[in-house]
């Protein structure tokens, strides 16, 4: 029965990768003309003959058409349409085997996921690396809340200072124009002014924050968790193999099954080895993240807090020397908006 399982389940068309995730069989066109050509079998020019008379004639009316073409090229047609037969044989057999162990390989998997959910099987678990795992999505969602509240920050903050801009260019106008209220129309635009160039310099101090929790969060984070992804996959194909042997181990022990058991441990290694390999990789790679974490955090939270503290008391000296201190360039005005082609 198992067997029979198997051989239906290498021939199921189950929209599942070779690593459990669902997904869509790559279509494969070179492989249907590779099949079309091994099962067509058209006559061979070099083999026909052209019959001179008519039904039932003697043998004499018999031209072979290898004495036509010469005995040389008959020979050489010949050789080159086996070598080219059998090439494109061995690859028909090639992917149809791929095809054959990346069916099964889904099959089992399938299982074991539909097992799983069911209650019905059994899962290795890791529970420190696990706990580990889940304290780095909950953070990264953390994370994100951050930074999707610092961009907000940002945008805001900058249609401030655009507005403070255009007020302090505003009260210049008018301090020429209206010569009884050209010194109070004239300090109020040197205030504006000044509030503009200190917004301006806040303004680099956030961006460069955003750019730096935006490169933590999407860029260190992600490539941890996509080695997660890979090691989660691993644990399954691995559970699905160990799930398989052990079926295979508790049934009969003759000489088919143990042929059969013998390459299901082998199998079954190959697995576990991958297993135990991607473990050791998200084990260190979430060690250097969190160190790398609280590095990166360390500074720009120091950073956002001398900057916005120097911002809203008025110290200017200050302001500026945070951005010296944490090596930040402000860019020319003007710098960050888009050109028109761009906007299209």
């Amino acid at each position: 029965m198992t067997d029979s399982i198997m051989s239906k389940a290498a021939t199921m068309e189950i929209p599942i990768n070779s690593n459990g995730d669902t997904g869509t069989l790559p279509e494969d066109d070179s492989l249907e003309q590779d099949l079309q050509q091994v099962m067509v079998s058209g006559p061979n020019l070099n083999e026909t003959s052209i019959v001179s008379g008519g039904y039932g004639g003697t043998a004499d009316g018999i031209i072979p058409t290898s004495s036509i073409k010469g005995s040389n090229m008959h020979h050489s047609s010949s050789s080159s349409s086996m070598t080219a037969e059998e090439t494109t044989r061995g690859v028909a057999v090639e992917k149809l085997e791929t095809m054959r162990k990346w069916g099964l390989n889904t099959y089992k998997c399938t299982k074991q996921m539909i097992s799983e959910r069911f209650g019905r099987g059994s899962r290795t678990v890791d529970l420190e690396l696990e706990a580990q795992i889940e304290v780095l999505r909950d953070t990264k969602r953390k994370y994100e809340t951050v930074l999707r509240l610092a961009r907000a920050l940002t945008n805001h903050f900058y249609n401030m200072v655009q507005t403070q801009h255009a007020l302090g260019d505003t009260f210049a106008d008018l301090s020429q124009k209206s010569p009884e209220l050209r010194d109070e129309f004239g300090y109020n635009a040197e205030t504006q002014k000044l509030l503009c160039k200190n917004g301006e310099t806040l303004l680099g101090a956030i961006n460069f924050f955003v750019s730096s929790i935006n490169t933590l969060v999407n860029k260190t984070m992600e490539d941890t968790l996509m080695t997660i992804k890979l090691y989660e996959n691993a644990r399954l194909e691995f559970d699905a193999y160990r799930t398989d042997l052990e079926e295979l181990s508790m049934g009969p022990r003759d000489a088919v099954t143990m042929a059969r058991i013998d390459a299901a441990q082998q199998q079954y290694q190959v697995q576990k080895e991958k297993y135990e390999r991607l473990r050791s990789d998200v084990t260190i790679k979430l060690k250097f993240l969190e160190e790398n974490k609280v590095k990166v955090m360390h500074k720009q939270l120091l950073l956002f807090h001398n900057a916005i503290s120097a911002y809203f008391a008025g110290n200017q000296q200050q302001l500026e020397q945070t951005l010296k201190q944490f090596n930040i360039k402000l860019k020319p005005p003007g710098a960050d908006k888009p050109s028109w082609l761009e906007e299209q």
